[in-house]
């Protein structure tokens, strides 16, 4: 997005964190691609608008490419499009569908996930979305990141220029798997993946 050289060395006014939006959603591809590995179409789901969604589907397209996969993004405004999202997935016959982080979609992941169990829909999305029916989550814990802001107040309000403050990455990637959902979609999870699971809800 350009607004800092590197996350080392800033050159700007501006700190934080970041959470490898992008390179979460073509990990989430790969990951849905092994649980479905007969699916040639999927869906991914974001904010439109969002600063990063036309980064985020560059970058998940050129992972659909390498694993043959067709893609259909469907950017929405909030949750009253979601029933038409799922409309147009079902007349493309997606195989799937990963989604994005945006604060609208986490809210509303309960929707989302009777949505892809309407349209059985294996889905892979934030760490919220197995919990509410989806297939699969895989991200960071967003708690953890938003506790590290005061760590940034701190420095600042102590003196430090915020473009001194290299920005952080986080280490540690979880990973929920819903096995509930998959024996209502009839798909075994591969063992490759129940092995990596940090979490499995039964």
């Amino acid at each position: 997005m350009g607004l800092v050289e590197s996350l080392a060395h800033l050159g700007g006014n501006v700190t934080g964190s970041t959470f490898f939006l992008a390179e979460l959603l073509a990990k989430r591809l790969e990951l849905l691609k092994e649980l479905a590995p007969s699916m040639t179409r999927t869906g991914i789901l974001l904010i439109r608008r969002a600063d990063s969604a036309n980064t985020n589907i560059e970058v998940v397209e050129t992972s659909a490419k390498a694993l043959k996969l067709e893609l259909h993004p469907i950017e929405v405004r909030g949750p009253s499009e979601f029933e038409s999202a799922f409309a147009a997935w079902a007349d493309a016959q997606i195989g799937g569908f990963i989604m994005g982080d945006h604060s609208l979609l986490t809210y509303n992941a309960g929707a989302i996930g009777t949505l892809a169990a309407k349209h059985q829909f294996p889905s892979i999305g934030p760490l919220s979305l197995p919990e509410n029916g989806g297939l699969m989550g895989y991200g960071v814990n967003f708690l953890e990141i938003f506790h590290r802001a005061a760590y940034f107040v701190d420095k600042i309000l102590r003196g430090t220029k915020p473009g001194d403050i290299p920005i952080e990455q986080p280490t540690k990637f979880k990973s929920v798997v819903n096995l509930k959902t998959a024996k209502s979609l009839g798909i075994d999870i591969p063992t490759s993946i129940l092995l990596r699971a940090d979490d499995v809800i039964e």
